[in-house]
């Protein structure tokens, strides 16, 4: 795939997923942002205009209301958007996808549940969840990081705020896993078929515990949303497909953050040993790898009004990619921005996003990656690759490697 600028940009290709960052360098330094046929908009990659659109209350989500319905029947068929009930109904619908004071409400919600406060409080479930995963490591071992450690926790975690049976938290993972992958640039049938079987099952599983949880409330998360539900805060399919989001928001790119974030220690044994030695550094070491390596390093928007980007001015209707992963390398706002450094501060990386979509779950994400990687430092006196190259995940939309093996030995 080739951009106006004559730029290689193939999301989907070997060589992208090595290095995103040097195709993400190269579109920066064009002459303004670059189209891109594939999606159909504009890429933006300096952190000023990914800002800028971001936190531009008239740079929305969804189309809603902005094109005609025989428009928008055009614009899924072409991207093999249509003919996918469940998927168009609680997916491509949702608090993700909603605007203006809809998403408002919907967020404000949700919002008591994230708070820093709230989830400093699960910091002892996160404890024994990752306790109890390592305890079967004591003696040290050779494993698949990804697969069998971090793949568990999101889902451990995130079920126990929403209030969903623990020992459903692997099905759940293979749910948000299959439904998510059909946002990349590939929407083949059989992807299609994939995300829509899903998507089927996730909202069959949610409606019976919704039931369930209306004869025997506890305190959780569904039950307070059945609580605001009957007080009609949620209409229509909006408690299945928030309860869906929040499942899936809490699962892969947390799952992929956790990867490349130990990659990059692995990379880094100074930075690890540092880390080892100065335990309450994590959280700013954390900022840098979620700057560093965003996992969902690309978002749109769509503009409702005429608006300026650097010397231009677009007209009502543009389409932006938001390519977080490149405004977070830009030398115009981070000073050495391809070097990885623990200790960076200020760190205002765009990884969460900004404004009105900023990321609901990002203290979830962060407390996760301090407990992890806390316990993982203070356990083990030696952690080291064990295998020779480390591929990672192709597409637009998702950043995170395929496997991480490492090997574990026990602090003495």
């Amino acid at each position: 795939m080739t951009t106006t600028t004559g730029t290689q940009f193939d999301p989907l290709s070997k060589a992208f997923a090595d290095d995103p960052y040097a195709v993400y360098k190269t579109l920066r330094e064009a002459d303004g942002p670059t189209w891109f046929a594939p999606a159909n908009l504009w890429l933006l990659t300096r952190h000023a205009d990914v800002s800028q659109v971001a936190t531009d209350p008239t740079m929305v989500r969804s189309l809603d209301g902005i094109e005609t319905a025989q428009e928008a029947t055009l614009r899924r068929r072409q991207a093999n958007w249509d003919d996918m009930p469940y998927h168009q109904r609680f997916v491509q619908v949702s608090l993700l996808d909603s605007d203006g004071e809809p998403h408002r409400r919907l967020r404000r919600l949700l919002l008591g549940k994230f708070t820093t406060t709230a989830v400093a409080g699960l910091e002892p479930m996160v404890q024994q969840i990752v306790d109890g995963l390592l305890d079967q490591l004591a003696g040290g071992a050779r494993i698949e990081f990804i697969a069998d450690f971090a793949a568990h926790i999101p889902g451990l975690v995130i079920a126990h705020i929403l209030g969903a049976p623990p020992e459903y938290s692997g099905q759940m993972r293979q749910w948000s896993e299959d439904v998510v992958q059909f946002f990349d640039v590939d929407r083949s049938d059989a992807r299609k078929t994939l995300a829509e079987t899903a998507t089927r099952e996730f909202h069959d599983f949610l409606v019976d515990l919704r039931a369930e949880r209306r004869k025997r409330p506890q305190d959780d998360l569904i039950s307070h949303m059945i609580a605001d539900e009957a007080a009609g805060q949620y209409q229509g399919d909006e408690f299945i497909s928030t309860c869906m989001l929040i499942l899936m928001a809490g699962h892969g790119s947390t799952i992929d953050v956790l990867g490349s974030g130990l990659h990059l220690l692995l990379k880094h044994p100074d930075a690890m040993q540092a880390l080892r030695k100065h335990p309450e550094k994590l959280p700013v070491a954390i900022q840098e790898i979620f700057r560093y390596e965003p996992p969902l390093p690309f978002f749109h928007r769509h503009a409702t009004a005429e608006t300026r980007i650097g010397d231009r001015v677009w007209p009502a209707g543009t389409t932006f990619g938001l390519l977080y992963g490149a405004a977070n390398r830009d030398p115009a706002m981070f000073a050495d921005p391809d070097s990885f450094q623990i200790e960076r501060s200020p760190n205002r990386h765009l990884s969460f996003g900004q404004g009105a979509h900023l990321c609901l779950g990002n203290n979830v994400a962060r407390l996760n990656m301090k407990v992890i990687f806390q316990t993982l430092l203070s356990q083990f006196q030696t952690i080291e690759l064990a295998q020779d190259q480390v591929s990672y995940k192709r597409g637009l939309s998702v950043r995170g490697p395929v496997a991480l093996n490492v090997d574990l030995s026990p602090s003495r």
